[in-house]
């Protein structure tokens, strides 16, 4: 399993996103707003690692895509090829 740099992140505003909001609770030293802040944004560098990641599947996919669609040109060269082929023969 591979860990990157955005889950690590994550984990690391997620725990101090909790010792704050615990010590809002507790000692009422911060605000609520700055610990809602660090929830928010620990949850936008979750989003971006999905952004991220998901567009690497997107450019596998689409070079898989690519392979297939000019595999079917191919074929389909290949297919005109023989029909046009079969009717000169028929003509001979």
């Amino acid at each position: 399993m591979k860990i990157n740099f955005y889950d690590i992140l994550l984990w690391i505003f997620f725990l101090f996103a909790v010792f704050i909001a615990l010590w809002y609770l507790f000692g009422n030293s911060p605000t609520l707003e700055q610990a809602l802040l660090l929830f928010i944004i620990g949850f936008m560098f979750k989003l971006q690692s999905n952004f991220i990641s998901n567009k690497t599947e997107l450019k596998f996919l689409n070079i898989r895509f690519n392979r297939l669609e000019n595999s079917f040109v191919r074929l389909a060269n290949d297919f005109k090829n023989h029909i046009y082929d079969n009717k000169l023969h028929k003509k001979r």
